[in-house]
């Protein structure tokens, strides 16, 4: 079948249409974004802007049309941080359904762990033995750790780039100081959650997912997106900090002519490192492994899950 699946996130709204069946690969065929920074259209009182409500209504109404015309069975739409923070993301998501017909989902961030956790999973396999997940988005940090396709613990810290950008880095460059007190809180801030994964058992496997992780890989040398999902790629804690020191005297401007980095992403980059040094320091992780696979991946596996299992048992 053919599937859609719209992301509403803290930075961009995604369309992925991809081609799926139970017990299959999804094949991606079409990938659609708008940058839409819904984050920063949260007002003072923690409500959605009419702007920002507006512009998403407008995108859903749009990606609808994409999905329609590549031929998409269903769409599956989601939202992850900005519009669960918002507190009338009920009063926006009815307008986005009414205007649309798309009804958008909000993922608690346990969901969002437990979903990318079961994506990385299928693309590593049984034979991985039990897997770290982390995975960094625009408002929040996910983590788990298991040996199930449902973990043994899923976590979600408001950790994500964006929201660190925003609260702590809003110089360009910033401030060396900002970037050391930083530092200091989100050692503080891991030193529980992290105690915590530690006890359900250590790993066999470390993974990052998602584009910050991603980025951070190309940026200390890991095979560009071009060679394709299947290449190996890592991320070490010495290549984080000799890049944190290089990326973090630089303005969002030079940082987005780098290879690999978006004009999007570049705002929010050296906070998005931050957290993942912070992280990979608090469990003791010393390299991850890039996986290509995360939280889109894992609402679309979730969903073929849910197919109707063919009977292989023939009786006489």
């Amino acid at each position: 079948m053919r599937l859609g699946v719209l992301d509403v996130g803290s930075n961009t709204v995604h369309l992925l249409v991809v081609d799926a069946h139970r017990g299959g690969h999804p094949t991606p065929m079409s990938s659609t974004k708008a940058v839409l920074r819904l984050a920063e259209q949260i007002d003072p009182g923690g409500h959605m802007t009419d702007e920002g409500a507006q512009s998403l209504v407008d995108t859903v109404v749009d990606f609808k049309k994409v999905a329609e015309t590549s031929g998409c069975e269903q769409v599956m739409a989601f939202a992850t941080s900005a519009v669960r923070d918002a507190v009338n993301s009920d009063d926006v998501l009815d307008r986005v359904r009414d205007a649309s017909g798309v009804k958008v989902r909000v993922l608690s961030g346990v969901d969002e762990s437990r979903l990318t956790s079961l994506a990385v999973r299928r693309w590593y396999g049984w034979s991985a033995g039990r897997i770290l997940a982390l995975d960094i988005g625009g408002g929040s940090l996910e983590m788990s750790n298991g040996v199930d396709e449902e973990p043994d613990l899923a976590l979600s810290l408001p950790l994500g780039a964006g929201r660190i950008t925003r609260e702590w880095l809003p110089e360009d460059p910033p401030d060396r100081a900002a970037i050391d007190e930083l530092r200091g809180w989100l050692d503080a801030e891991l030193k529980a959650p992290a105690k915590k994964l530690r006890k359900t058992g250590k790993p066999n496997l470390a993974v990052g997912s998602s584009k910050t992780f991603r980025t951070l890989a190309r940026l200390t040398g890991a095979a560009p997106s071009s060679a394709g999902p299947r290449v190996k790629r890592t991320l070490t804690q010495d290549g984080l900090r000799q890049l944190i020191a290089f990326i973090s005297r630089m303005t969002t401007a030079d940082r987005a002519e780098l290879e690999g980095v978006s004009v999007a992403r570049a705002p929010q980059i050296v906070a998005g490192a931050l957290v993942a040094e912070a992280a990979m320091r608090a469990l003791s992780v010393d390299t991850l492994d890039i996986c290509p696979w995360a939280l889109r991946e894992g609402v679309i596996l979730r969903r073929l899950d849910a197919e109707p299992a063919e009977t292989f048992i023939s009786t006489p």
